[in-house]
């Protein structure tokens, strides 16, 4: 869970021709919105260990919010590179008994079809709810990957990949297995809540025999126009959340998230993809409310107020690691979150987070059940999260104050080309 941010990158464009709607609907769901005031797509990732998030984002009239628009058809799949969305759902499913590589095949089939018209704001081609009938795309991103499990149950072992080995255990853990791994793994993030259930549901009914859900999360986070200037956002904790993430303009950032297209270790049909970690950290929010706030940024090593180090300067300025007090102590300490997380003080090791913030309800005796819906990224899970969460592992201020409930790990495959569908190379290579 390190300390890191990134920046938006420009904005996309929609396509000048409207989407092609539905025959019985008439007008597409876009259509219905028009795009008048549309300020376009932000790009650019944000993340969000327990440390800090995401990258700001340009405010946005929420006028406009619905018309912004994702393109499913890439080098890299949505939902890795965009800013972070207001609205999220997590979903593993398995596939059913007697189901294997050809109804796998046929099963992402329907969910790329499905995904690129639900992001384009069409209907659903068969069935569609109209959940979301009055909203355009709203940043809608729909991501797929493959868990460990896949590759026994459809015959394809050979072609697992190495870094889709189960991650260590750590102490820190405290996993409930019926929340956790999965066959098949699905990312639903928009800007509107209607938009992302609609779009959970239509995936769920395409699943149709071929596979079943075996666990989902819900999570959200700030809705675009809610600041009045662009700003790092907060988690549940109340801190600033991704100061540090790496930034595509970084020289290594491919070579950190992506997987090459050449020259590399991984499969084949792993090019320009990523492997994401996924983890339901609860944050103890009632013993963190206990601390004073001076205690709260000792813990973290940066001011609450704006995601400044405590050493001085503004959010985005260096760490003074060797700085002391009148006292002749560390002003950040050696267990400050901020510096364990680093990845000067990890070897090099980073990875792109881009989290939900979630709330469950409460226990009986009152406890929240909210905390992060940790979603990092990283072109080597050994390197990245396992290198990281280790050296948090052995003496992080924060660990007294979280708790990972559920972990996943799935192999995402790199983007679909126009007329393709979503791990093609692999379920017909």
């Amino acid at each position: 869970m390190p300390d890191q941010s990134l920046p938006a990158a420009p904005p996309s464009t929609a396509p000048d021709a409207p989407p092609q709607a539905r025959a019985d609907r008439g007008l597409s769901r876009r259509a219905l919105l028009g795009t008048a005031g549309a300020t376009g797509l932000v790009l650019g990732a944000a993340g969000g260990a327990v440390g800090y998030a995401a990258a700001p984002a340009p405010a946005t009239p929420l006028a406009s919010v619905g018309s912004e628009q994702v393109m499913f058809h890439g080098k890299h799949q949505p939902g890795i590179l965009q800013g972070l969305q207001a609205h999220g759902h997590l979903v593993a499913f398995d596939l059913t008994p007697g189901a294997g590589r050809t109804e796998a095949a046929a099963l992402l089939r329907r969910w790329s079809g499905t995904a690129r018209r639900l992001m384009a704001g069409e209907a659903a081609a068969h069935g569609d709810t109209d959940v979301a009938r009055d909203a355009g795309p709203s940043s809608l991103t729909v991501t797929f990957g493959f868990g460990h499990s896949f590759f026994a149950r459809t015959g394809l072992e050979k072609r697992r990949p190495v870094a889709l080995d189960p991650l260590p255990a750590f102490s820190s853990d405290h996993l409930d297995a019926r929340r956790s791994n999965g066959d098949l793994w699905v990312q639903i993030g928009a800007n509107d809540a209607l938009v992302a259930f609609h779009a959970l549901r239509a995936l769920q009914k395409d699943a149709g025999g071929a596979a079943r859900v075996r666990w989902q999360m819900n999570g959200f986070n700030r809705s675009p126009g809610a600041t009045p200037h662009p700003m790092t956002a907060r988690n549940l904790m109340g801190q600033v959340d991704g100061t540090r993430n790496p930034k595509p303009s970084d020289a290594d950032f491919d070579r950190r998230v992506f997987v090459p297209a050449s020259g590399s270790a991984d499969p084949a049909w792993m090019a320009n993809g990523s492997y994401v970690v996924v983890r339901r950290i609860r944050m103890l929010l009632d013993d963190w409310e206990r601390l004073s706030r001076a205690a709260q940024e000792q813990v973290i090593g940066r001011r609450k107020a704006d995601g400044a180090p405590l050493t001085g300067g503004t959010e985005t300025a260096e760490m003074d690691l060797e700085k002391t007090d009148a006292n002749g102590d560390l002003v950040i300490p050696l267990n400050a979150h901020a510096r364990i997380t680093r990845p000067d003080q990890n070897g090099g090791a980073a990875m792109l987070r881009r989290p939900f913030s979630y709330h469950d309800g409460f226990d009986a005796d009152g406890t929240p059940d909210a905390g992060l819906l940790f979603v990092c990224w990283q072109a080597d899970p050994l390197r990245g999260f396992v290198t990281v969460q280790r050296k948090l592992d052995r003496g992080d201020a924060l660990s007294r104050f979280i708790r990972h409930e559920a972990s996943g790990l799935f192999a995402v495959p790199g983007g679909a080309a126009e007329g393709e569908y979503v791990g093609q190379a692999l379920l017909e290579g």
